[in-house]
């Protein structure tokens, strides 16, 4: 289980004067649940993902995980405790092929049949990939497939994705939705996913919806959802994603 209490995030802005970021956020991710963090952009949810694990340090407040305080353990202590990242912008790692992340991630060999189950969820062809390195040559696109194939594979016990719809075409897309839906049902593992688009929202037991740095809204989909498309402004933003 992961709490955040009474977390607030600020920064220098122009004139050296603070500006914050995130107030007072308190929020508790269950076991084996499947949380979708909403909001306008700019509301500080991207923010708040990578203070959960550890990018950012938060201005105040703790961060426990099963059990244990750890506001300050930074990314790498944090990995090994069993959180997972997929970035919004993935990093490439040049000299690096796909077979040799995907094995570094999981710190096991990988047969040709396991990485091709990986790839394929995430709409990738195992024998174009695995010996491809992780460089320029790999579009935002496919480097998000890759990424989020790598944290399937990790199996970690909370796995948190930043948009992971970001430069991802409609087929493939469509397929992530397809992986997030497996992903809850089996729910090997909590799963965070930083996101406006409806369908992804639609598939979530719970739904945080963060505004001007803060909880504006929180509770089961049925519930929340709803109320986001009832308003105008929301409806157009959320509805984005919505099937053809």
């Amino acid at each position: 289980m992961l709490e955040l209490k009474h977390i607030s995030f600020r920064v220098n802005g122009d004139q050296e004067q603070e500006k914050e970021i995130l107030r007072d956020i308190n929020l508790v991710i269950e076991d084996k649940s499947f949380v979708i963090i909403t909001g306008p952009n700019g509301g500080g949810k991207s923010t708040l993902a990578k203070i959960i694990m550890g990018i950012e340090t938060p201005t105040s407040g703790q961060i426990f995980f099963n059990g244990q305080d750890i506001t300050h353990a930074d990314i790498t202590e944090r990995a090994a405790m069993g959180i997972g990242f997929a970035f919004q912008q993935p990093v490439r790692f040049k000299g690096l092929t796909v077979k040799e992340l995907l094995q570094l991630a999981t710190k096991k060999e990988m047969t040709q049949a396991q990485l091709c189950q990986y790839l394929s969820e995430v709409g990738l062809c195992a024998a174009d990939y695995i010996d491809r390195e992780i460089n320029a040559s790999l579009s935002g696109g496919e480097l998000k497939r890759i990424e989020i194939a790598m944290l399937m594979a990790r199996g970690v016990p909370l796995s948190i994705f930043d948009e992971p719809e970001a430069g991802i075409d409609l087929w493939s897309f469509n397929n992530l939705i397809r992986v997030f839906e497996r992903l809850r049902d089996e729910q090997n593992g909590s799963v965070v996913i930083i996101s406006h688009q409806e369908r992804i929202l639609e598939i979530a037991d719970k739904i945080v919806v963060v505004s001007n740095g803060e909880i504006t809204g929180m509770g089961p989909t049925g519930e929340i959802l709803p109320e986001l498309l009832k308003k105008s402004d929301s409806c157009r933003f959320y509805r984005a994603g919505r099937r053809a």
